[in-house]
């Protein structure tokens, strides 16, 4: 299944890739090696390889430089990284780079490895456009049940070591201050180190609007990091694929909440769905176990916590708030340790 594929290897361990090529040889792949980043950099100019693995921590240009390069140079790509770097934060920022897979060193199982591959690839083949590590690891169709041996080694690493899974989670944390058109948006967020982070994500849509969601990962317990990257990947793939078509939070949440009952690792969780309309500056906003307030210099609105995600959250009622001219700011409530605002507000009032 591997054969004929093209795999350029990035690694400074001479042992381990002596290894991994091997590996990847008797599996009919043909492989070209690099010890640093610069080398890998150079054999990426003779050639675009099929996959690319690559170590974090290498001489000469270190590997969260090598794969911030390939982002911009070579974006086509697809890059796996094998680390031994116990530090998620690391990882995390790799991640956002858009590598595709992780896998952490020592490999106990080689065969982790092809499978990485063969989902990576199949995913590049699938996809017409880019597709994240969450969507990767996490995007379970409605029909599917069980997982596999590569997800179920994810979750397990995950589950061990809630340090690491915080770290990951705090580490794909967006931009705290974006801009679209003359609306700009910041939030804040003041969280204790010894729970599982509020995680939120948003995505400024071509036509103006804000889709953004917020979770409460401490919520799922030790599914709770497994279950908010679920939330991740199914909505960017919500927003890439259904929603110029359904527009609709309410669709959204039943399409998160399939994926939950189906997926086998994931727990019901406490989160807020929104979608921010510059235009008519409308916010409809969905609970689904978080509850809210949004300040205004009109008036403060509260959002009353309605039945968890993945409690038939899709039927939870869609409240529509209007924001003042000057914008306004939602607040989160009773989440424990946490404290959270996020606001939108026009540039020049």
């Amino acid at each position: 299944m591997l054969e004929n594929k093209d795999v350029l290897v990035v690694e400074d361990d001479p042992v381990f890739r002596l290894m991994i090529t091997g590996f990847l040889k008797s599996q009919g792949c043909n492989v070209r090696e690099a010890e640093d980043g610069l080398g890998g950099l150079q054999a990426l100019r003779d050639s675009i390889p099929d996959v690319l693995l690559c170590d974090l921590a290498m001489p000469v240009l270190t590997g969260m430089e090598f794969v911030e390069e390939i982002s911009l140079q070579y974006p086509m790509v697809p890059v796996i990284v094998i680390s031994g770097t116990g530090d998620m934060a690391d990882v995390a920022t790799a991640l956002r780079h858009g590598v595709k897979d992780f896998l952490i060193k020592p490999l106990d199982n080689i065969m982790v490895l092809k499978s990485a591959i063969l989902s990576v690839l199949k995913s590049q083949d699938s996809a017409t456009e880019t597709r994240d590590f969450s969507s990767q690891w996490f995007g379970v169709v409605e029909d599917e049940s069980g997982i596999d041996e590569e997800l179920e080694w994810h979750i397990e690493e995950l589950k061990a070591n809630p340090r690491a899974a915080r770290e990951l989670l705090m580490g794909l944390m967006p931009d705290t201050e974006s801009k679209q058109g003359d609306w700009q948006l910041n939030y804040c967020v003041l969280q204790s180190a010894d729970i599982q982070p509020v995680l939120l994500d948003y995505t400024w849509l071509i036509d103006g609007r804000l889709a953004f969601y917020l979770v409460d990962s401490s919520a799922g317990d030790e599914n709770g990091t497994a279950t908010t990257l679920l939330i991740r990947a199914f909505f960017n793939d919500y927003l890439r694929t259904r929603m110029s078509d359904e527009n609709n939070i309410a669709s959204l949440i039943q399409l998160i909440e399939k994926g939950i009952k189906h997926s086998g690792y994931a727990s019901p969780i406490k989160a807020l769905f929104g979608i921010f309309d510059a235009c008519d500056r409308s916010l409809s906003v969905t609970s689904a176990g978080l509850s809210a307030v949004l300040q205004t210099s009109e008036g403060d609105r509260e959002i009353i916590a309605q039945p968890w995600l993945g409690m038939n959250a899709g039927k939870n009622d869609i409240v529509k708030l209007q924001l003042s001219e000057s914008g306004g700011r939602l607040s989160l409530s009773e989440i424990g340790s946490a404290s959270f605002s996020l606001t939108l507000k026009r540039c020049g009032f």
